[in-house]
């Protein structure tokens, strides 16, 4: 019988196995919440699915924010990986490329927003304000930890009221006085004085629940 014109594709490398192996078995540990585990699984895998992110999101501070949601995606989901269906590093790359697809779906959607980069005095350069700012190279966790106050925040102000949502936003995200919120929603000062505190009052509590919840 003559071979088959067929390309056959060599098995895996003992290295590589055993790399698979590796990986399984930090997730299925990070699974039950080790953070060791976590930290370790990072550093074997994050370059590669950095580069992942990039061949689809093309910039690179809006790739490494998706590597952020990557990682904090796979703490969350970790117990839902079955080894019997897929590798490791299949199992991850797909969640990098799900998260990069979205970052290009929401980017599509946002309103357009102030560059960073600044003219220099001779207006022929130009400044990038990042290069300004400190670098404190986070970690896995510091990072996991970020995100899970950022969306325990975004949980928290949803369930405040609409006028109180709206106050509050106006009051510390915009920097207006209370005053100039009342002009702007067209209510007395008193009224939204008390939108403000029991705003406040709810999201601390809202907060506090939250961080006990995280441990």
């Amino acid at each position: 019988m003559p071979p088959s014109s067929e390309a056959v594709r060599p098995p895996p490398s003992p290295e590589a196995l055993a790399r698979q192996d590796s990986l399984a078995t930090l997730l299925s540990r990070t699974a039950l919440g080790d953070r060791v585990a976590f930290d370790t699984l990072y550093r074997q895998t994050s370059a590669h699915l950095l580069g992942v992110v990039l061949r689809i999101q093309k910039d690179r501070a809006q790739a490494e924010d998706v590597l952020q949601e990557v990682y904090v995606n796979v703490w969350r989901s970790a117990q839902s990986f079955n080894p019997a269906l897929s590798q490791p590093s299949t199992w991850l790359g797909s969640i990098a490329r799900n998260r990069a697809i979205d970052s290009l779906r929401r980017r599509q959607s946002e309103p357009s927003t102030i560059s960073r980069y600044q003219a220099g005095p001779d207006d022929d350069t130009e400044t990038d304000m990042l290069d300004k700012l400190p670098s404190e190279d986070p970690g896995p966790l510091d990072l996991l930890l970020q995100a899970s106050e950022a969306r325990a925040l975004k949980d928290c102000m949803q369930g405040l009221s609409t006028e109180q949502q709206r106050s509050l936003a106006m009051a510390y995200y915009q920097g207006l006085t209370h005053s100039e919120v009342a002009e702007q929603l067209n209510q007395p000062l008193g009224t939204v004085k008390s939108w403000v505190r029991r705003g406040l009052q709810g999201l601390k509590s809202c907060l506090e629940r939250a961080s006990l919840a995280l441990g």
